[in-house]
């Protein structure tokens, strides 16, 4: 059995559970009761298949066969390299059936070296990856390394979607006759560590964020029920799965026992005709997603998006601009923050007044709870109305950072509160508002400076694709703002401009 470090206690397990916050039913047997109401009801989409509930949870037992086969055990680390497909939902599924902790943080953009690294690093028992996939696979093949890393048991290679290739996911495995698994080996402990997501943070090495299903399930329940996701709606993820939006985007589904549409688009093909083409009534993504999403809906003069009633944007913050746009087509902006380290626990709701969720990142969600605390001294809360930094408690907080005492403790003040680095204050209906990153402060003659008011000011000419505001280093004034700006269909402006 692997033992895992973890902030998890008896206490804490009594209170989110007496509260309510947390449950007893763990994310494979949530789905499954979905598939057991529902069976022939869509579960999940890519741009080549579309699949049942029944269909979906027979690709999920082929692999936890085969995964079982191969001896991977329960709390053993399972990765996932994989691009958007319903491959990736399985691996995630089959995980969550037999206790063995996913990690799906490997990216596209990652390179062979970083995720033989990963693999080293937390001993990896199972990769499931697609062959070319990643930022140098023309130049290397993560299949060489394998032989060598202990104790990897079972690397599945898929082949890339496409040219007649869209057979039902790990259709291969159903058909070599493997018994079903055994349901005695079903995982029903919803409080374990059963997933692992990678987050570099601001500096240093990936810290690798561990969570339950309970804590990954404690702001998607509540998101659900907030805006009124339900077996009915189709939410459709901008994000991948390799980043914990995506992930976020997957779990809500789950507990609303709706379909999930999975961002598989191939480059200049029309992102709006998908949306609709999909039927998505929910959509979840970054900031980037709504730019290019509104430039496209103007450029063909479309005044309705389909279906589509929400836009939960997150991971960075959107410009005023840009939310106030989707408004005028009828699309209500979901303002969210959070953190993989506590997933996505602030949001504001659909009937919020539009200044709320252009200027605010909502309030906390059920089961969570925020203080703003001293810059200088985070183990004293702020006064009242002031910017400091921003800490949270509850449900949806990870249970540690994995094989890492020393950044587990000083990921949390004295109180045990988890300190974000995020600058931010509370006004008096405690919505948050965002005013930047305490190490990314610009000080410029002894001024404080946030870089996100410059890069939203400049965001604001329409040339402007993106922004970044980062200090350099002055003789006299310690430091002075570089402006980075990357230009829109050509169009370069001057500097005064």
């Amino acid at each position: 059995m692997t033992q895992i470090l973890s902030l998890q206690s008896a206490e804490r397990l009594r209170e989110f559970h007496d509260a309510g916050i947390w449950h007893d039913e763990t994310i494979y047997q949530l789905v499954r009761n979905h598939m057991r109401r529902r069976p022939d009801r869509f579960a999940a989409r890519d741009s080549f298949r579309r699949v049942t509930f029944a269909q979906l949870f027979a690709s999920v037992d082929a692999l936890a066969s085969e995964l079982q086969a191969n001896g991977v055990r329960r709390g053993d680390r399972v990765f996932v390299w994989l691009p958007e497909r319903i491959e990736a939902v399985v691996v995630f599924l089959a995980c969550m059936r037999e206790g063995f902790v996913v990690c799906p943080s490997p990216h596209r953009n990652n390179t062979t070296a970083e995720i033989v690294e990963l693999l080293s690093r937390t001993r990896a028992a199972a990769l499931v990856y697609e062959a070319g996939h990643g930022a140098d696979a023309g130049l290397h093949d993560i299949a060489d390394a394998l032989p060598v890393l202990e104790p990897m048991r079972l690397a599945l290679r898929l082949d890339p979607l496409g040219g007649g290739n869209a057979s039902l996911p790990f259709a291969d495995l159903t058909a070599r006759g493997y018994p079903p698994p055994d349901d005695a080996t079903v995982a029903r402990d919803p409080d374990s560590v059963s997933y692992l997501a990678f987050t570099s943070g601001s500096t240093g090495r990936p810290k690798g964020v561990m969570h339950s299903d309970n804590t990954l399930l404690t702001t998607m329940r509540a998101i659900a029920a907030d805006w009124r996701i339900g077996p009915d709606s189709v939410v459709y993820s901008l994000s991948p799965m390799s980043h914990n939006l995506g992930i976020g985007a997957l779990l809500t589904a789950f507990v609303a026992g709706c379909e999930i549409v999975l961002h598989d688009l191939p480059r200049g093909d029309s992102l709006v005709d998908r949306i609709v083409e999909t039927g998505a009534s929910y959509l979840v993504g970054v900031p980037t997603h709504a730019i290019d999403l509104l430039a496209e809906l103007r450029t063909r003069q479309i005044d309705r998006l389909g279906k589509v009633a929400g836009f939960r944007i997150s991971g960075a913050a959107a410009p005023g601009h840009v939310k106030r746009g989707l408004m005028e087509y009828g699309l209500v902006p979901q303002s969210g923050y959070g953190m993989t380290e506590s997933n996505s626990h602030h949001y504001t709701l659909p009937d919020d007044p539009a200044e709320r969720i252009e200027l605010t990142s909502g309030r906390a969600c059920r089961g969570f709870e925020v203080r703003i605390f001293d810059v200088a001294d985070p183990d004293r809360e702020a006064p009242a109305g002031e910017v400091g930094i921003v800490g949270g408690r509850g449900g949806s907080v990870m249970l540690g950072y994995f094989d890492d005492q020393i950044a587990t403790e000083a990921a949390f003040n004295a109180g045990g509160w988890l300190m974000s680095g995020d600058l931010g204050r509370l006004d008096e209906d405690g919505y948050l508002h965002l005013v930047g990153r305490a190490k990314e402060l610009i000080l410029r003659g002894g001024h404080n400076i946030d870089p996100l008011r410059i890069e939203a000011l400049a965001l604001r000419h329409p040339a402007v694709a993106a922004a970044a505001a980062v200090p350099v280093p002055d003789v006299r004034l310690g430091e002075r703002i570089c402006l980075a700006v990357s230009w829109r269909d050509g169009n370069v402006p001057d500097a005064a401009a």
